[in-house]
Formats: C-alpha cells, sequence, structure tokens
C-alpha cells in the first residue's frame, strides 16, 4: 500500500505544465502567463496605498553615503532599507539585494545586529551583496523582507511558516507579498531617488529565499533591467516538491501551470543571470541546466540570446561573486 506522500509524489511526476511557453509567440504568451502567475501569488488580494517615505537618517560610511529608509507598501506595512551610493559615481546604476534564509539585510552591509554575530561567518558565501556592489560602481539597496530580520526574524534566523500558512488562508502567497514590496521599491527609487541614481539600470539579486524572490519579480516586473537570483533556480519536481522546503516557497497550484522555467521566458528581455551551484542540494543543478535552456527560448525567441547567461558556480547553496559580477557589467554595460 502506498503512503500519502508516495502518492503524491507520484501524482507530481505525472503532473505537466498546462501553461508552458510552446515555442510560440513570446509575447502573447507572456501577457496571458503573467497575468495567470500574478493570480496565483495572490497579487490581486495586495493593495497599494500611499507609499509614505520616511528617511530615518542620512550618514557618511567609508566610500559611500548611506540612507535609512521605510515605506509603506500596503496599508499599515513598513519595509526597511538602507540605500548606498559609492563615492565619486554620480548617478550610479541601483541594484535591490535580498538576503535569504539569513538573519536579515545586515549581511549584505557586513554588519552584526544580533549578539554573538560574527563577520566572517555572517558573509560565507559572498553574502555581502551591497559591499561588493559599491566596490563594483554600483549603488545599492537593501531590503528587509517579511518574516526576515527587522520584518519578523530573529537572532535565530527567518520565521516564516506561520505567516506563510496565514497568508494562504487568505488567498494570498508569502511570495506574493516579497514580490509586492519590491515593486514598491521600485517605486521610491523612481519617485524619491531618481536624482541619485540611474533608475534606468535597476537591478535585483538575490541568494536562496533572496533569489526566489528574484525570480518570480523579475517573471512580473517590466521595470527591471537585469535580474540575478542565485540558487533559487531548478524544476518544481526535483527541488521545491521534491525535498523539504521553508513553507514560503510554496504557491497553490503554480506546477499545474508552470514550470520555473517559463519564470525566466515571463522575464525575457530582463537581462538574466540565472547562478546555481554545481553541488547544492537543494536545487539540483541537472534540472536547474534544464531550466534555463527552457527559459533561454523566449530569449532566443526575442533574438536575444545572449541577455541570457547561466553561471554554474564549483560547490553548494551560495552566491559566486567573481564568476557573477563580470555579467552584470558586460550585461549592463556598465
Amino acid at each position: 500500500m502506498k503512503s500519502a506522500r508516495e502518492l503524491t509524489v507520484e501524482l507530481f511526476q505525472k503532473t505537466v505544465p498546462s501553461m508552458s511557453y510552446d515555442g510560440g509567440d513570446v509575447l502573447i504568451w507572456q501577457e496571458k502567463a503573467r497575468k495567470k502567475l500574478a493570480e496565483l501569488l495572490g497579487m490581486d488580494k495586495i493593495k497599494k496605498c500611499d507609499l509614505d517615505l520616511h528617511i530615518e537618517y542620512t550618514a557618511k560610511i567609508e566610500n559611500a553615503t548611506e540612507i535609512r529608509f521605510t515605506y509603506q507598501s500596503e496599508e499599515g506595512y513598513r519595509v526597511p532599507c538602507h540605500l548606498v551610493l559609492p563615492d565619486g559615481v554620480k548617478k550610479p546604476p541601483v541594484i535591490i539585494t535580498l538576503q535569504g534564509h539569513s538573519k536579515g539585510m545586515h549581511v549584505s552591509l557586513n554588519r552584526t545586529v544580533y549578539p554573538g554575530e560574527d563577520n566572517t561567518e555572517l558573509i560565507k558565501g559572498d553574502r555581502d551583496f551591497a559591499v561588493r556592489a559599491l566596490r563594483e560602481g554600483f549603488a545599492a539597496v537593501t531590503l528587509e523582507m517579511r518574516d526576515f530580520g527587522e520584518c519578523g526574524g530573529s537572532a535565530n534566523g527567518p520565521q516564516c511558516f506561520e505567516e506563510s500558512m496565514n497568508a494562504l488562508l487568505l488567498g494570498r502567497t508569502a511570495v506574493g507579498e516579497r514580490v509586492f514590496d519590491i515593486m514598491r521599491l521600485i517605486d521610491v527609487l523612481e519617485s524619491d531617488f531618481s536624482d541619485l541614481t540611474d533608475t534606468g539600470c535597476i537591478c535585483l539579486m538575490g541568494n536562496s529565499g533572496g533569489g526566489t524572490a528574484t525570480v518570480y519579480t523579475a517573471a512580473l516586473e517590466k521595470r527591471l533591467f537585469l535580474a540575478m537570483p542565485s540558487c533559487a533556480i531548478s524544476s518544481y519536481k526535483a527541488s521545491i516538491g521534491g525535498m523539504n522546503h521553508c513553507a514560503c516557497n510554496y504557491i497553490p497550484h503554480i506546477a499545474e501551470y508552470f514550470d520555473m522555467g517559463d519564470l525566466i521566458c515571463m522575464a525575457a528581455p530582463v537581462a538574466y543571470i540565472q547562478v546555481n551551484g554545481v553541488s547544492d542540494p537543494i536545487f539540483p543543478i541537472e534540472p536547474a541546466k534544464e531550466m534555463f535552456a527552457q527559459g533561454k527560448r523566449a530569449y532566443e525567441a526575442l533574438g536575444i540570446p545572449d541577455k541570457a547567461v547561466h553561471i554554474i558556480g564549483s560547490e553548494g547553496h551560495r552566491f559566486y561573486a567573481d564568476d557573477s559580477w563580470p555579467f552584470v557589467h558586460k550585461l549592463t554595460g556598465r
């Protein structure tokens, strides 16, 4: 007799996504696919409100200026961010940085917040995203994702489970909420920081859970110039549906309509750098290669195959800054 788990796995393996890109007209497919994806993410349940930007302080730090601010993404919920601007660069391109299941956005800045944190341990796997962006001549915005750090996390890390389950009860998803916050940050950059940054070159990156938010945002947000998700793409069957993951990764019904390669297809023509680790245990590399190949078909159909790049790092579940940043410069021309 089959266990419930065995039955679910068997059903999963038999499921064929009904809205996968079939090689036809990309733009027509994208319009339908994005509408369905937004519905699956529960985006229609989240309403815009006044951004109510509040700048808490501006400070000079080493080789940069830092602006700490918060904004209101939906009524009653404020998102904390740090914008760091490199010295000597007029209106630099800007990259939004998203940490994975870590203790929060302070990791991107290589700062300790909680007792016992060690800078060296904190940034293993090139997780000091904002620090590296400054070195590369980019401005960076660290965004605290829901249930992480200041937005519901703790010294023990993110607290996703209960909030993710409650979101599902309300027809929403944790991924959709995070995507919404990122889109509203782009609104803030355009409305209030266009004099300090090049809002024609807004990039987005993240590793693991931050990479997941990057993948889904890039599928829906046309204002991005470049997206760089790291250790967040493999097939649903091999990764999210094939092993234990945080509850915030789950989106009801999505495997009935799409696989992760379709999310890359939706992102075109955004410049796309997919980063994987060759020995990542939770985003297996062979299905990750398959998803990249599936996604690249849209770029080929649009005549821009070189705008989709796959970086495969030599280790596991981490970011690979030295491998990836040369392609950021190549694809942005900055």
